[in-house]
């Protein structure tokens, strides 16, 4: 990012420039639009932009574009290509269909059916998205935690209805009340590049006396404690690679740490339906030796 006198001013500008994005994908995007919303000078703005997002003006607005699509498409059922498009800001569903393709090599309704999530992070690794993550990285020091765990085994679309066993566990149990007690997940396996019927994940809930035997399927477990580099993800846990990803790739090779042999977990601080998925927060914790 550029050298400023005023760097925290200049952050703030941008952060609002980016935040505007956003919320305003069906609006007007331009480079004289935005340059307006930053207060910055239209001539310099473009260059500004570039250098402190990493891509162009025109690229962001687009890739902001198909992200939000591309949620909606993979996440509402009932969502057609038609309003996924024009609610994202594209002008038709064949201009959107065109730049789908053109960023994932597939058509969005293919994308959709099975989703191709390793593709999808290594189109969003825009630098700003890197940089934001590693100024967000917290390394901890974290006691061990005693759950209730379910084991889900099989295609990570099918997680929900493992969710639905333990939350009817947890209510006929009492064993693990949502209002008093931790919510974790723990993926033993990563689903972009796990065969689905392969794939592991535990449902996890804090608990303070041990597992009463029970028809669910619910067994004692212990997350480690120890040193973890924590960063917070903020919407959907189903798109929460994009916050992983950055980990890994960007702050681990620059950071002088070394893995330890133990699973990430997850610890979601929302409650679900009270909170919708959009604004869900979730801390992702990577364990370090």
């Amino acid at each position: 990012m550029p050298d400023m006198p005023n760097h925290h001013a200049y952050l703030k500008r941008f952060n609002a420039v980016l935040a505007y994005i956003e919320a305003n994908l069906e609006a007007d995007l331009s480079v004289n639009a935005l340059s307006q919303v930053a207060n910055f000078s239209a001539f310099h703005f473009h260059r500004q932009f570039t250098a402190f997002v990493g891509v162009s003006v025109s690229r962001y607005v687009q890739l902001m574009r198909l992200r939000q699509a591309a949620h909606r498409l993979t996440a509402q059922a009932d969502c057609s290509v038609l309003d996924a498009a024009l609610s994202a800001g594209f002008e038709s569903p064949e201009a959107f269909s065109r730049a789908f393709r053109r960023a994932f090599g597939r058509s969005p309704s293919v994308f959709r059916k099975a989703p191709n999530w390793q593709v999808w992070n290594a189109v969003f690794a825009i630098p700003h998205f890197s940089r934001t993550i590693i100024m967000q990285v917290k390394i901890v020091q974290r006691a061990e935690v005693r759950v209730a765990a379910l084991e889900h085994c099989g295609p990570s679309e099918r997680v929900d209805e493992s969710v639905r066993t333990f939350v009817e566990w947890r209510r006929q149990s009492g064993q693990s009340p949502v209002a008093s007690s931790r919510t974790f997940g723990i993926p033993y396996s990563n689903p972009d590049t796990t065969p689905a019927h392969a794939f592991r994940f535990a449902i996890c809930g804090e608990i303070h006396e041990a597992v009463v035997p029970n028809e669910f399927g619910i067994r004692e477990h212990v997350i480690a404690g120890g040193r973890y580099v924590v960063v917070r993800h903020s919407g959907s846990p189903d798109h929460i690679g994009e916050t992983i990803y950055p980990i890994y790739r960007d702050w681990l090779p620059n950071s002088g740490e070394e893995l330890r042999n133990e699973p990430l977990f997850f610890e979601y601080l929302s409650v679900y339906p009270e909170t919708p998925k959009s604004q869900w927060q979730t801390d992702v914790y990577v364990p370090l030796q």
